[in-house]
């Protein structure tokens, strides 16, 4: 992504288009909020996944069991509309002689979901980057999202919820192992 970045000016011009008076005390100081807002937004393009995922080989020699970590927190912004979309990840893998540090994972997320996204992209970046990094034998992601340019226009249906999943490696053929991943993401 570009090194530029949306400016004060370019807020407040916002604000004046949508009839809004920016020198209106309680938006004075909103374009620099929004400046500040949409770095952190959309720090993801920023990030590395590779240098995010610290990896260890030891304690994982004889491990070859899923490690799965549910509910880790989503927040995104989609590409179509701008608008916020959040909720939660699970994912799981079979290490292949290397284990991740459990808190790369929630860093993983936000790396991606700190991008313009549409939810299946998400889940499939965050899939392919495990794979290619770890090199473990089965990656499964599952993220379920509300999306808010469907609940808060268009249809505006509340509390819909989207689920998508990425599954590879040996969760792909081996129908047991896919079926213990989907029930630990469930909580079953």
């Amino acid at each position: 992504m570009s090194e530029q970045q949306f400016t004060e000016q370019d807020w407040r011009r916002l604000l004046v288009s949508l009839g809004e008076n920016p020198d209106r005390a309680g938006l004075v100081e909103t374009p620099s909020r929004l400046v500040t807002a949409w770095k952190h937004w959309t720090s993801g393009y920023t990030q590395d996944p590779a240098e995010l995922l610290k990896v260890f080989e030891d304690g994982a020699e004889e491990y070859n069991e899923l490690i799965v970590i549910r509910g880790i927190p989503v927040y995104s912004h989609c590409e179509h509309h701008l608008a916020p979309f959040f909720g939660k990840a699970t994912i799981g893998y079979v290490p292949n002689g290397k284990i991740v540090g459990l808190s790369k994972l929630t860093r993983l997320v936000n790396c991606f979901s700190r991008r313009l996204q549409v939810q299946e992209r998400l889940t499939i970046q965050i899939a392919n980057a495990l794979m290619t990094n770890l090199e473990p034998k089965a990656v499964g992601v599952v993220i379920r999202c509300r999306h808010m340019c469907m609940e808060s226009r268009g249809i505006s249906t509340e509390g819909e919820e989207t689920v998508t999943s990425s599954m590879l490696g040996e969760l792909q053929p081996n129908l047991a192992l896919r079926t213990e991943f989907l029930d630990l993401a469930r909580g079953a």
